[in-house]
């Protein structure tokens, strides 16, 4: 028989392979033998490209932070623009991938394209003079707030009960209609938090800047 023009595998295939399942049933469906078999391929093929499955699923996570823009840190308008416009791709990429946000918020680790994000906006924020130590503690506070926003939804925390809410809870008399407007309210509450978020470093920024010893005119 003759050999296929390409092989039967490769790490982006896996990866893709990997990842749609997690999509579509969890992190905890994974399995060498669930990806041998969407893969139509013997289970001890797939470690010749992944030695183990933290490898795999750091290679998962990897992928889904290449889907975050971050073309906007090329020539930024100004850091807090940049940093909106990154903060907005940056949610949209882990919305469609929300099973993958709790191994993503342990840290970019050893992955290529978490690593370039974090280089990015570290980068933007100095060039724009944010002192280096703020600069770190900016980068890390938006991650907190960006991982923190797509790890559930707050509407669909309500059960759809009236019964639950009347008589004890007097201020929720409609949260049980909270779950059908569940899209409008995330986003909102995601663009309320960022815009509140961006206005106080706004202020923090206007006050280093202040702060910072100016030219001595004496010399």
């Amino acid at each position: 028989m003759a050999r296929p023009r390409t092989p039967l595998l490769s790490r982006e295939r896996i990866v893709a392979a990997a990842l749609a399942v997690a999509d579509a049933e969890g992190l905890d469906a994974l399995s060498t033998r669930r990806l041998a078999t969407e893969l139509s391929v013997s289970g001890p093929s797939l470690y010749n490209h992944f030695a183990t499955k933290d490898d795999l699923l750091d290679a998962v996570v990897d992928s889904v932070m290449g889907e975050v823009d971050l073309s906007m840190f090329d020539a930024p308008q100004d850091w807090r623009t940049a940093l909106r416009d990154w903060a907005r791709s940056y949610r949209a990429a882990l919305a469609a991938h929300p099973h993958v946000v709790p191994v993503l918020a342990q840290g970019p680790g050893r992955r290529p394209n978490a690593l370039r994000l974090a280089d990015a906006v570290f980068g933007c924020l100095v060039a724009a003079g944010w002192p280096r130590g703020q600069a770190t503690r900016v980068g890390a506070l938006m991650r907190y707030f960006i991982t923190g926003s797509a790890l559930g939804s707050f509407a669909a925390g309500f059960p759809e009960d009236a019964q639950l809410y009347a008589g004890d809870y007097p201020h929720l008399g409609e949260a049980h209609l909270l779950a059908e407007h569940r899209r409008s309210i995330d986003e909102g509450a995601f663009e309320t938090g960022l815009e509140a978020l961006l206005d106080g470093l706004e202020l923090r920024f206007a006050r280093l800047s202040a702060d910072r010893p100016g030219p001595d005119p004496t010399n």
